[in-house]
């Protein structure tokens, strides 16, 4: 029987998150024979073609990378002929067809960023800010055909709280790095046992399966009747994409970092200035601190230096 430094992995992964695995297992001693990641892509303002943080990784590293458009397209036959030993799925981006799950010899495992069944699909993350969860986590599953759906293998829960988290409000990149870290460390721990057949695959339960949504930009606009606790988590979750953001006299207006102004009450959308010279808006239920923000068209700033030369837009109703 092979060794787990012996065994041979091939990585899928695409994001940040699945960089941090990567790295993970490459100081573990399990470097994968194979890297497959997505095709680069333009980005920005330029749409300068960029690559994915996996792919910058694995060139460090000088591991072998391809980027398929299509996962057919992969070539089957010379993954079957050199005899894989597993597949590691981190943040990919796509679902493995059964063609390519059918191949390694000790399955596929897939390292996903919450409490599973709880939270599956593209954005779980996202959904533990959002909904306000005090505790999420990391579990580690065998994947199969369906999304998310695999037997599961291993799982870390983590709080968010001051006490576990060092952060008592994180922000969505501080709690997906957080995550990232845990599922890598929980991964190093779960592939020898896994592959020496010393745990046993427990089923998710259907009936507490809960899903998550593709993001699109219209989930960081504010609904200003919505509570100022609710707003304050959707300022935290969707930064930095899709951004949180309102619109004043026509103009996107971004909330990059805000916080919660408790017992004041006032017609919601309506902006005002705190007594330290701070911009806030009233909502469905308190308010909402505005601590920086910015502008269409202009830079990152902090209420207090916005009013400066947008004194105007006291008393203005956002939309």
């Amino acid at each position: 029987m092979k060794t787990c430094q012996e065994s041979s992995i091939v990585f899928f992964g695409t994001s940040e998150f699945g960089a941090i695995i990567l790295e993970k297992l490459v100081q573990a001693d399990l470097s994968p024979v194979l890297i497959v990641t997505t095709p680069d892509k333009p980005v920005g303002r330029e749409q300068l073609l960029t690559p994915p943080p996996v792919k910058l990784f694995a060139e460090k590293f000088r591991l072998p990378i391809i980027q398929p458009d299509n996962l057919p397209n992969i070539a089957m036959a010379e993954l079957r002929r050199q005899k894989i030993d597993l597949f590691v799925v981190a943040s990919y981006g796509k679902i493995l067809p059964k063609t390519l799950l059918d191949i390694p010899k000790n399955g596929s495992l897939n390292v996903h960023p919450s409490l599973l069944p709880k939270y599956r699909g593209s954005s779980p993350v996202h959904a533990a800010l959002l909904n306000g969860d005090e505790e999420t986590g990391v579990s580690i599953i065998v994947l199969d055909e369906k999304m998310d759906h695999g037997a599961i293998l291993a799982q870390q829960e983590l709080r968010i709280s001051n006490d576990e988290f060092l952060i008592s409000k994180p922000t969505y990149p501080e709690l997906h790095n957080k995550l990232a870290e845990i599922g890598a460390e929980l991964l190093v721990k779960t592939i020898p046992d896994w592959i020496e057949g010393k745990i046993k695959p427990v089923p998710q339960n259907e009936d507490k399966a809960t899903y998550t949504h593709i993001l699109k930009k219209e989930d960081g606009r504010i609904d200003w009747n919505k509570e100022a606790v609710y707003i304050e988590r959707q300022v935290r979750a969707m930064y930095p994409w899709p951004g949180t953001y309102t619109f004043l006299k026509s103009k996107i207006l971004k909330i990059l970092k805000a916080d919660i102004i408790k017992n004041i009450q006032g017609e919601p959308r309506k902006a005002f200035q705190t007594a330290d010279g701070k911009l806030a808006v009233y909502a469905g239920k308190d308010a909402i601190l505005l601590e920086e923000i910015q502008m269409e068209g202009g830079k990152p700033m902090s209420s207090k230096e916005f009013l400066l030369g947008h004194r105007d837009c006291i008393g203005t109703t956002l939309e």
